[in-house]
C-alpha cells in the first residue's frame, strides 16, 4: 500500500428498486474539505492517466461499472516512492480511494459498458497544480493490461 491512500468500504443499500451507494458525509472522521466533486465517464478498454495533482486530494468512488485505479508513488520524501498499487473498484465492490497530492494515478475501464469514477477533490479544480502523462509514459513502470492503451 503507498503511504497515504486509503482504501475504505462503502455503504450500499439496496432493495427491489435499485440501490442507494453512499460516498461522504460532511460528518465523516475521513472528510478533510470540500472542493469540488465530478464525475468521469470511461469507456470500455480506455484509460484516463496518468495524472499527479500536486495540491488537491482525490476521493474516488466508482458507483457504475468496473474500474482497475493504479496508483505510482513517484514522492522524494515518501517511504513508499517507487511503490505500485492496484485497486479494482465498481459498484459490487464498492469503496472510497483516498488519494493524496503527489501521487501518480490513473484508471482503466475494465468492464464491457461506460463507467463512472465519481471524485469528491478537497479543491476546485485548477490547471495549474495538475501534471499530465500518456498512459504509455516510460517514467512510471507499469503496463495497462490491455492489449493496446487507448486514451490519456
Amino acid at each position: 500500500m503507498i503511504e497515504g491512500v486509503r482504501i475504505d468500504p462503502l455503504r450500499r443499500i439496496e432493495d427491489e428498486r435499485g440501490a442507494i451507494l453512499h460516498m461522504f458525509r460532511s460528518d465523516d472522521p475521513l472528510f478533510e474539505r470540500f472542493g469540488e466533486i465530478y464525475f468521469s465517464l470511461v469507456h470500455p478498454g480506455w484509460v484516463k492517466g496518468w495524472h499527479l495533482h500536486t495540491k488537491m486530494t482525490l476521493n474516488y468512488a466508482v458507483p457504475v461499472g468496473s474500474v482497475l485505479i493504479v496508483l505510482y508513488d513517484a514522492r522524494d520524501e515518501s517511504t513508499t516512492r517507487g511503490r505500485l498499487q492496484e485497486i479494482r473498484t465498481g459498484p459490487t465492490d464498492y469503496k472510497r480511494v483516498r488519494i493524496p497530492p503527489g501521487v501518480w494515478n490513473g484508471f482503466l475501464n475494465t468492464g464491457a459498458a461506460d463507467a463512472v469514477v465519481a471524485n469528491c477533490a478537497t479543491l476546485p479544480h485548477d490547471p495549474d497544480e495538475i501534471r499530465r502523462l500518456p498512459p504509455t509514459d516510460s517514467s512510471i513502470p507499469y503496463r495497462w493490461p490491455v492489449a493496446q492503451v487507448k486514451g490519456g
